[in-house]
């Protein structure tokens, strides 16, 4: 597997660096380069994943044109909504010019348990015509202490941890599910 960190921040490569990771990874961020050097990489090995920009943008256009699935992390918020219908769009238009890929799916990140907005987010969530995976990721203070910590969910300690790494197992393999 090789990660490419296509994100302006950076946060995927500078998390992996923090882990002193033995993971693989490239930082990609022009959408030309994007364009040009997925396909190489991609046959390099079984897996590549390729963690995106958060807004849309012309990288965000270049990995669609270039991959087999799209996930779209989208929080419970109005505006994160808009924003993952508006993933959704380009996600169509890349499906269209290219008569078929990437498969597509959204998650439910950051969703506080119980709450009517979580069930309205799934609600609207499925109406994009993307399926909406039965995973979510729940908030907790544990999930956002793993940065900082150079740290992942099941390197650390105690029941919120344990809880959040079924959860992210539960969502690796609902995606896994879905590779060809």
């Amino acid at each position: 597997m090789l990660l490419v960190d296509a994100d302006a921040q950076r946060s995927s490569s500078i998390w992996l660096e923090a882990m002193e990771s033995q993971m693989p990874y490239e930082v990609i961020q022009s959408p030309d380069d994007l364009l040009e050097r997925i396909p190489d990489l991609t046959a390099g090995c079984d897996h590549l994943v390729v963690d995106g920009p958060a807004g849309l943008s012309e990288a965000t256009r270049a990995i669609l044109f270039r991959t087999d699935l799209a996930i779209v992390p989208c929080q419970p918020t109005g505006v994160d909504l808009r924003s993952a219908s508006d993933a959704v769009r380009l996600i169509r238009q890349a499906q269209s010019v290219r008569s078929g890929p990437p498969q597509a799916a959204v998650f439910l990140s950051r969703a506080v348990k119980g709450t009517k907005l979580l069930d309205e987010a799934i609600s609207l969530l499925s109406k994009t015509g993307v399926p909406v995976l039965s995973s979510v990721i729940h908030q907790r203070q544990v999930v956002a202490d793993t940065f900082g910590q150079g740290a992942t969910v099941w390197d650390l300690s105690g029941r919120s941890a344990t809880e959040a790494a079924k959860e992210f197992e539960k969502l690796f393999k609902e995606i896994l599910g879905m590779l060809p």
